[in-house]
C-alpha cells in the first residue's frame, strides 16, 4: 500500500520535473508490538485512542511540528508547509537533490541541515495526505548518548552548525540569512 501510493504521488505530482519534497508525517508507538495500521482512518483511531502519537511530540515537538497534523487529520490532496527552525521531517525527494551534509554524523542535524539546504534551494515542502510512517521503540543510539553526555561532543556539534550556516550564506547569499537570524533566536 504505502509504496504503490509514494509512486502514484511522484507521478501525479510530477516530481521528476519539479523541486519538491514530498513530507511523510511521523507517528510513534510506545509498544514494541503494535498492528500497522492499514489506512488513514485507522491511525486517526489509534492516534486518538493513545496507542500513537505524533513523532518525537514529548521530547522534540518542533521537529516535526511544521507538518501541521492538525491539518493532516482532514487533508485529501498535498498542501505545502514552510520551513522553520529545526524542521526535521521524513521525506521523498528525487535523486538528484541535495546529499545530506556528511559532517553531521553520529547524532544532530543530519535532518535539519537536510531541510535548511533543500528550503535554500527553493524546494517546495509538500505534506502527502494519505502516507504516514510509525517509529518503533528502540533503544537509545550510542550517539545520543554521547550527545547527552558529552560538552565536547555538543560543543563540535554547535562549530559544525556554525560552519553549515556560513557555508549557506556563501552559497545562497541574502536568502540564506533566515536561516542564520533562527539560529539566533533560539
Amino acid at each position: 500500500y504505502p509504496s504503490y501510493y509514494h509512486r502514484n504521488s511522484i507521478q501525479q505530482l510530477e516530481l521528476p520535473q519539479r523541486k519538491a519534497a514530498l513530507i511523510v508525517p511521523a507517528f510513534e508507538t510506545l509498544h514494541y508490538h503494535l498492528t500497522f495500521p492499514k489506512s488513514k482512518a485507522e491511525l486517526l483511531s489509534m492516534l486518538d485512542m493513545g496507542s500513537l502519537y505524533t513523532f518525537r511530540y514529548h521530547v522534540w515537538p518542533k521537529g516535526h511540528a511544521p507538518t501541521d497534523y492538525a491539518k493532516w487529520r482532514t487533508a485529501t490532496v498535498p498542501y505545502r508547509v514552510a520551513w522553520q527552525p529545526d524542521f526535521e521531517p521524513y521525506v521523498v525527494v528525487r535523486r538528484d537533490c541535495p546529499k545530506y551534509d556528511q559532517r553531521f554524523v553520529g547524532f544532530g542535524w543530519n535532518k535539519v541541515s537536510h531541510i535548511m539546504e533543500l528550503d535554500a534551494q527553493e524546494y517546495e515542502l509538500l505534506v502527502l495526505p494519505n502516507a504516514f510512517m510509525i517509529h518503533m521503540p528502540h533503544t537509545p543510539s550510542f550517539d545520543i548518548s554521547k550527545f547527552r553526555l558529552s560538552a565536547g561532543y555538543r560543543g563540535c556539534l554547535q562549530t559544525l552548525r556554525e560552519e553549515f550556516h556560513q557555508d549557506l550564506s556563501r552559497r545562497y547569499g541574502a536568502a540564506a540569512l533566515k536561516y542564520l537570524t533562527a539560529e539566533r533566536s533560539l
